[in-house]
């Protein structure tokens, strides 16, 4: 897909970039204009089944995911429950108890014995894209933590001033194997952008304090955001829940962008927030002209984007199941509006 811009043809990859480098896009990108990447060479992706690649996840894939299980890349064995649309650690034996034993129980993979070269090939076409190539890391910080001592333990561990010491080894561990990922990542399939998965919150409020993820999570988060920087590709943070309090967090931790789930007050986080962060906006599903999409699409760019777009670029979020007469509009009227602004600004230079 290449559309006519100001200064001619532009894909949804470029729109992407002009909004990350915190330019003026041509339009507003929406989620539908990602490829997402997690190939089920990292053995995450085929234990969570949450492989996005040119083969997807086969029937028989699936229910032996739901019955068996598969197991990550650290040999930890998940169960696939097809209610939830997701997989699970097989229950009631962490890995994992102290985590100030983790250096003798924790075996990290060797990634470099991966067929890296076999999965390039075997995506090469759906990875030849005008959309913006998204590689998604599974299991994030705590998220591991939790693969290793089930919820609780890693909820503890956080906190135990005679295990926070390990827990940040472990972190920082994490962080350069989850680097030398990205550098694969960018190397072999030359992504755009990681979407990085760690699940902070539950469905009222986070899982943890502002304080707690200062002190554990952000400096080691921060390697790894500063990394994509330094390798020219942005850094997405997917962090489901009520973590409205949290958003200090990914911001201290240089993150791009954060959709966050409908859950959250977007129009207060816009409002403290949106000049720090991109963040994922969804339309008021409550507003009055609902019922008409384009009339819904024309209040949601008339709201974001004029003029406070300079200063606080958002994303459409989460814009899957929205009507297409929504989605067609939303396009129409914000390459209107950028135009007009773009027009604007160069009249006042």
């Amino acid at each position: 897909m290449r559309v006519q811009g100001p200064g001619g043809e532009i894909t949804p990859k470029e729109n992407y970039r002009l909004l990350y480098e915190r330019k003026l896009p041509h339009w507003l990108p929406v989620f539908g204009e990602r490829q997402f990447l997690s190939p089920r060479l990292d053995p995450d992706n085929l234990a969570r089944c949450f492989c996005f690649e040119a083969q997807g996840l086969t029937m028989e894939e699936y229910r032996h995911a739901a019955q068996e299980g598969y197991r990550d890349k650290f040999g930890i064995r998940w169960i696939y429950v097809p209610q939830a649309g997701g997989s699970m650690v097989y229950p009631g034996s962490p890995t994992l108890s102290n985590a100030n034993d983790w250096k003798s129980v924790i075996e990290f993979p060797d990634i470099g014995a991966w067929d890296w070269e076999a999965s390039r090939a075997a995506n090469a076409e759906y990875t030849d894209t005008d959309k913006c190539l998204t590689a998604l890391i599974m299991n994030g910080l705590f998220e591991r933590l939790i693969s290793w001592m089930d919820f609780e333990g890693a909820a503890i561990a956080l906190i135990d001033d005679e295990q926070k010491d390990s827990v940040h080894q472990i972190f920082d561990a994490l962080a350069v194997l989850y680097m030398q990922m990205i550098d694969r990542y960018i190397e072999v399939y030359g992504i755009d952008q990681i979407s990085f998965h760690d699940d902070w919150g539950g469905q009222y409020a986070p899982l943890f304090s502002l304080a707690v993820a200062e002190e554990m999570l952000v400096p080691h988060l921060k390697k790894i955001v500063d990394h994509c920087h330094s390798r020219g590709i942005f850094f997405d943070m997917h962090s489901c829940g009520k973590n409205e309090i949290l958003v200090p967090a990914y911001i201290a931790a240089g993150c791009d962008s954060w959709s966050g789930q409908t859950m959250n007050d977007k129009k207060m986080l816009y409002q403290l927030y949106g000049d720090k962060i991109i963040l994922g906006i969804e339309p008021d599903l409550d507003h009055p002209g609902q019922e008409n999409p384009r009339a819904l699409a024309k209040s949601f760019i008339d709201t974001y984007c004029g003029e406070a777009f300079l200063k606080r670029p958002i994303l459409a979020g989460m814009s899957w199941g929205l009507p297409l007469e929504f989605t067609a509009t939303l396009f129409e009227e914000s390459r209107r509006a950028f135009s007009d602004l773009s027009r604007r600004l160069s009249e006042n230079a």
